[in-house]
């Protein structure tokens, strides 16, 4: 039996499962974990505290929904919790599993236990994640491997588990939320590519959002670090030698190319496969992502940059004059080194959501001038008017989207769609 728990029902490949289990929180991952218990005979409740939340397909597959609820009488019978990535630690249902004694894991901790034996690469750090764990299956492919990406902002590894062909390889991006409650997951080559402040506002402390993200590393087989940190494993940095230089622009893709490298290496891909991964990988929606050129100006979505290290990375990007749209919801992150840090070539900056009186003060005292946009279709619409033929009008905001937005994502196509409407 794997795992920790009472005698329960049995899944695949002997992993243990509960008779009876609650998931919390019903985003993409919480259906995913509940739909795989179900299917596997367990007596599953699926819960969210926001009456508003999409139940999806989970009733048709026998789950008891409860929505708008987080009663403890919810664990009645339960011995295991699958605990959603956006729910905290300390949310009332999972302080009291806790207190009982039940067994709380992640959907990746799940996911993992499905995976029959599937090899394993896991990703994670403050930013890269996405760009690294697609250009790593890029990587895989082009050795001629059959490979699944799953994780933080794609598919649930729940899914990947079992839709998956035997044998096939899973690159899985895992973030310091997902990586609190695992504690089986071992990864045949685990990487870690930076180290910054993030999530704060979740996680308290620098050193507990380090200590999160440093759980990727125990059970893994093979680990791939950052040089100059002081962890045992394989060490990359953006100045190693390459089997070819990387499309995606940037010091930093030079730097998620270097760590896709290493962990592609330890996975036994040879350097040709590699190499013709780099020449033509073209980067991941979201990030530094060119979505039009308008009159000689460049347009780049990095909707992705929600903290300041990777709006940084963004903005050293590029050579050219730069129309930075900087702002959204706040992280608990301070903003004065990112103010200070903006390179000569930032010719103006757009302020837009709840961070900006937070941002105009950091602005303000590294004397940088900005204008309140308010929203982001004002900023676009300023940046437009002032930009001329050479410059790049650049969406890396430094921040959460949920002020305005559902997500990244969706401002990122709010981006596009504005961008387009210019034409």
């Amino acid at each position: 039996m794997t795992g920790t728990g009472p005698e329960g029902t049995v899944g695949g490949a002997g992993a243990w499962l509960p008779r009876r289990a609650l998931v919390i929180g019903l985003a993409r991952s919480g259906r995913a974990a509940a739909l795989a218990l179900a299917r596997r005979g367990v007596e599953v409740v699926a819960a969210d505290r926001s009456p508003e939340a999409d139940p999806g397909r989970l009733a048709d597959a026998g789950v008891e929904v409860r929505l708008g609820s987080e009663e403890e009488r919810l664990l009645k019978g339960v011995e295991l919790v699958v605990k959603s990535p956006g729910v905290p630690a300390e949310s009332r249902l999972a302080a009291a599993a806790r207190a009982s004694g039940i067994a709380i894991w992640s959907e990746v901790e799940l996911g993992f236990r499905l995976l029959d034996g599937r090899p394993l690469i896991g990703v994670t750090g403050t930013n890269g994640k996405t760009t690294t764990t697609e250009l790593l299956g890029a990587m895989l492919r082009a050795d001629g491997r059959t490979v699944e990406t799953a994780g933080n902002v794609g598919r649930p590894l729940v899914d990947v588990a079992e839709s998956a062909a035997p044998g096939a390889w899973v690159v899985c991006e895992l973030s310091s939320f997902q990586l609190e409650d695992v504690h089986t997951l071992a990864c045949d080559v685990a990487v870690l590519l930076n180290l910054e402040p993030d999530h704060l506002d979740r996680h308290g402390t620098f050193d507990a959002y380090r200590d999160a993200k440093l759980r990727i590393f125990e059970r893994a087989r093979t680990k791939i670090v950052p040089r100059g940190l002081g962890l045992e494993g394989t060490e990359f940095a953006a100045d190693d030698p390459l089997p070819a230089e990387p499309l995606i622009p940037g010091a930093h893709n030079r730097e998620n190319a270097a760590a896709a490298t290493a962990a592609a290496r330890a996975a036994g891909v040879g350097d040709e496969a590699i190499a013709a991964a780099l020449r033509t990988f073209p980067g991941v929606p979201h990030r530094l992502e060119i979505v039009a050129e308008l009159q000689g100006v460049r347009y780049v979505n990095d909707s992705k940059a929600t903290n300041a290290a990777a709006a940084r990375r963004g903005v050293s990007a590029y050579d050219a004059p730069i129309r930075l749209i900087l702002g959204g919801s706040l992280k608990g992150e301070d903003f004065a080194q990112l103010a200070r840090d903006l390179p000569p070539n930032v010719a103006s900056v757009y302020l837009i959501g709840e961070a900006t009186d937070a941002l105009a003060a950091a602005l303000d005292s590294a004397a940088r001038p900005y204008t309140r946009a308010g929203t982001l279709e004002h900023a676009v619409a300023r940046a437009a008017a002032d930009a001329e033929p050479g410059d790049v009008v650049l969406l890396s905001p430094a921040c959460a989207s949920f002020d305005q937005f559902e997500n990244f994502e969706q401002r990122g196509d709010s981006f596009r769609k504005l961008v387009e409407e210019l034409w």
